[in-house]
């Protein structure tokens, strides 16, 4: 490689898990973690986090606001499993025990700037109407071992889920000396709003 040409790139990111929407539940918390490719490392920052308990605003939108903040940094030599962060929510059943109320996972934005994300959430379900009720009576519900299993599709595709609430994250990306090593990551200082889904143009 040539001489002041970088071998690594960075992906800094920062933010924060703003909100969700749960209508059919109270008193939530939430958690974070990353999933990434074999080439990438985290440098700074938290790779996980677990929020504060929160209760339904008493306005008209019954939103759960935490403002958890995120920040991480991560460096890699190409982009080949770019990072996603996967959330899942927690919270009381009848019986006081704390079950998933919750998964989701969403890409770290490809495009440095800020952005925006709602991410739909869903939960296992049990196969049959005699496990759902045992669950239900011994006050335990479906849930995975590894919550990162939400990233990595193996394994969910026998899984049956539900959707079931929506959870609002806020990023701000920054990239270094990816331009560099050739890769464009379009403009910065952008603020978008989107759904769930991979960034055009990104490597799976």
């Amino acid at each position: 490689m040539a001489a002041g040409v970088p071998s690594v790139f960075l992906l800094m990111v920062n933010g924060q898990v703003e909100s969700a929407q749960f209508p059919e539940h109270d008193d939530l918390y939430c958690k974070y973690c990353f999933v990434y490719g074999h080439d990438w490392a985290p440098t700074a920052g938290l790779e996980e986090g677990i929020s504060q308990i929160t209760s339904k605003s008493h306005d008209v939108r019954h939103a759960l606001v935490w403002n958890f903040p995120i920040d991480v940094t991560f460096k890699s030599t190409n982009p080949f499993g770019w990072p996603q962060i996967v959330l899942s929510v927690y919270g009381p059943d009848v019986f006081g025990n704390d079950v998933v109320r919750g998964y989701g996972a969403v890409h770290v934005p490809f495009s440095p700037g800020r952005h925006k994300r709602t991410i739909p959430m869903f939960v296992p379900e049990s196969t049959s109407i005699l496990q759902k009720f045992t669950r239900w009576f011994m006050g335990r519900r479906p849930e995975y071992t590894d919550p990162k299993v939400v990233a990595q599709g193996e394994g969910r595709e026998v899984t049956r889920v539900r959707s079931q609430g929506f959870v609002t994250l806020l990023f701000n990306v920054v990239t270094k000396d990816m331009r560099k090593l050739g890769y464009d990551t379009g403009p910065a200082d952008v603020l978008r709003v989107e759904g769930q889904g991979l960034p055009q143009g990104l490597p799976q």
